[in-house]
């Protein structure tokens, strides 16, 4: 899925809204040919990499903050980024997995470190820092699975106790 948002150029909103775009044919599978009606270039003619999908595991951390105020923050931020796979949550810390479309490593990974500050006001959030960030692929989040290493599947989804 790819998100957008909407009015982007207006960073003092307090409201910005997520959006998502169904994903089109480079997820389904094997990689295919684009048909030429369908050309993967920049205004310039220039080729543009596809966006790809990462597994993100977003590590944060801090003083101890009320559980119920915590979770309700998570909560929030799971509303606010419907991408959120599921979050854990103890007293002092917090452990937060989605998936992200991005275009490489790097775009996802500068995502993912911008999002607990860009939500923490709006979802009350703790002033807490983050100590840890996986980003992997679509491939490799899948072959760990399959062979009982990494991330398990992320169910439930939701928020909840470590």
């Amino acid at each position: 899925m790819r998100r957008v948002r909407p009015g982007a150029a207006s960073r003092g909103s307090a409201e910005r809204a997520l959006t998502s775009v169904a994903a089109g044919e480079a997820y389904e599978g094997e990689p295919r040919t684009a048909p030429e009606s369908v050309a993967r270039e920049s205004r310039d003619g220039e080729p543009v990499e596809a966006p790809r999908l990462w597994h993100v595991t977003l590590s944060v951390s801090g003083a101890e903050a009320p559980l119920p105020e915590l979770r309700r923050g998570l909560e929030q931020l799971a509303h606010d980024h419907p991408f959120l796979l599921t979050s854990r949550y103890a007293p002092d810390h917090a452990e937060i997995r989605y998936w992200e479309e991005a275009r490489d490593l790097h775009d996802a990974a500068a995502v993912a470190l911008r999002l607990w500050g860009e939500h923490r006001q709006s979802a009350r959030l703790p002033p807490w820092e983050i100590v840890g960030l996986e980003v992997i692929d679509r491939d490799t989040y899948h072959q760990r699975v399959a062979e009982g290493y990494g991330p398990l599947p992320a169910t439930p989804v939701g928020v909840h106790p470590f």
